[in-house]
């Protein structure tokens, strides 16, 4: 079931997705060559606690940690852990979500480490557009797969691979709701899109196969073909005036 929210309740989500965003920019300058990803774990921990809120990945269906973190290959959900320390010419994508007051927020962003080529740079860039022209479709009276469609084509266009394996989704009192947002799709289909809708719409690109493959430890996911990947996501509220990011400074 799709639920819509009152301007109350996006005014709450606001509030989770504000945070979201604060510390996906605070750790932009904090990421770096030579630092673990259990450090970011560790600084997102942190910064949560400090803002009186509560990680909405931890715990989740079992996750063990706040974020996300996904170094080149990986996909999406790769643990946080002491033993993968970044280096120059890696990427890494970053998924948190919080708790605040009774609804949620999620966002994610992929940065290069140190120097990176010029087709990683593009792999990013494509993916970060692709999330923005999703977003431009997110209007009341289009349908879910106007979102899909755009990303889709912006990704094939530039010679990328949209990953189907994972999905956006509605968000709200719950991490996950109705509607799912695929990445991919024709135009003009699935549930209509309402003024009062929050979705959380988030492409997976990568630079060849769109296939993955899930790690031993349950929840690491990475391309098929071990070629690098990008991840990008907001938090947006479907309004009259078109579509709001809330997880945007």
């Amino acid at each position: 079931m799709i639920i819509v929210k009152s301007q109350r309740e996006i005014e709450k989500i606001a509030s989770a997705c504000r945070i979201v965003a604060e510390i996906l920019e605070n750790l932009k300058s904090f990421i770096g060559a030579d630092i673990t990803t259990a450090d970011i774990e560790a600084y997102v921990a942190d910064q949560i606690k400090e803002r009186k809120a509560i990680p909405a990945f931890k715990g989740y269906r079992g996750y063990p940690a706040s974020s996300c973190t996904s170094v080149n290959d990986q996909v999406v959900h790769g643990i946080p852990s002491r033993t993968t320390r970044l280096k120059s010419g890696d990427i890494i994508s970053i998924d948190l979500g919080v708790y605040k007051e009774g609804f949620y927020g999620d966002g994610a962003m992929t940065v290069p480490i140190g120097v990176v080529g010029t087709e990683v740079h593009k792999l990013i860039s494509v993916t970060e557009e692709a999330l923005y022209l999703g977003i431009k479709g997110a209007v009341p009276g289009n349908r879910v797969s106007d979102i899909s469609a755009a990303i889709q084509q912006h990704v094939e266009t530039n010679g990328f691979s949209v990953v189907r394996a994972f999905v956006g989704h509605g968000i709200g009192r719950s991490l996950h709701e109705d509607p799912q947002v695929p990445n991919y799709g024709e135009a003009g289909r699935g549930p209509r899109l309402k003024e009062g809708m929050t979705l959380a719409i988030e492409p997976m690109v990568n630079a060849g196969t769109g296939e993955v493959v899930i790690l031993d430890d349950g929840w690491t996911a990475v391309t098929a073909d071990g070629r690098l990947s990008a991840h990008f996501e907001h938090t947006i509220a479907v309004t009259k005036k078109g579509p709001v990011i809330l997880t945007k400074i």
